[in-house]
């Protein structure tokens, strides 16, 4: 039984390219101050769709509960994970030039009825909202998260609220 708690993985953040790493950086950050446990794994729908099969295979025998893809272009990777898991699949798309990201949105965003991806918002605010949208799932059935959570969106109203001060003596 201890294994098994050890060896949870809660939350997997796939990406399509290496080059995707540095804008999912925030989602990384953010599962880490809530302890999450996660993995991060680059897994091309396109390239490598046997490695994606299997890396997801594996991810749920670990206790996978909620998928983050985030790709660029074409940015099918959400929805093949979709199409390959029943686990909630939040897609991140990125922005690349030329189209600086809406090429990827709209790709992430148009998935036929039946197989559902929850899309966020383009690059780094969409790593950002991904983590804490999958914070918010987990945070359904665990006390301790939904506290944090709590916390976190306190924390940042007290932010602002500090802000307006500062300008506004």
């Amino acid at each position: 039984m201890l294994t098994e708690i050890i060896d949870m993985t809660q939350v997997a953040i796939l990406m399509g390219s290496k080059s995707d790493l540095e804008k999912l950086s925030d989602a990384v950050h953010i599962l880490k101050d809530f302890g999450v446990s996660h993995e991060v794994h680059i897994c091309s729908a396109h390239r490598s769709p046997r490695y994606l099969q299997e890396t997801l295979r594996r991810l749920e025998q670990k206790g996978l509960q909620i998928v983050i893809a985030a790709a660029g272009g074409a940015a099918h990777l959400a929805g093949v994970c979709a199409a390959h898991t029943i686990l909630p699949v939040i897609g991140i798309p990125i922005d690349i030039a030329p189209l600086n990201g809406l090429d990827s949105l709209l790709s992430t965003v148009q998935m036929p009825g039946g197989i559902p991806v929850a899309t966020v918002s383009i690059g780094k605010a969409g790593a950002k909202n991904a983590a804490l949208l999958a914070i918010s799932v987990l945070a359904l059935k665990d006390e301790k998260m939904r506290e944090r959570l709590r916390k976190y969106r306190e924390d940042m109203a007290a932010m602002i609220e500090k802000q307006d001060s500062e300008i506004n003596p």
